[in-house]
């Protein structure tokens, strides 16, 4: 599985980082943020590549699985 560690970063650093996750393996991709607009947008960008998304909320901060 690939790690994507967004949290702190302005957009659209979180979905361009996940864009090339997504490009380099074929495998689930991770993707850590911690802000609620982040997660909108990296979920966003995901689904509209065709990808399953499933969002877990861990205290203030976000789990994103990005399945291949």
């Amino acid at each position: 599985m690939k790690e994507v560690d967004a949290r702190g970063l302005s957009c659209p650093e979180p979905v361009m980082l996940t864009a090339e996750a997504m490009k380099q393996t074929t495998e689930t991709v991770k993707v850590l943020v911690n802000e609620p607009h982040q997660r909108n947008n990296v979920e966003n960008y995901a689904k509209k590549q065709g990808r399953k998304v499933t969002v877990k909320e861990i205290g203030s901060e976000f789990e994103i699985l990005i399945e291949a």
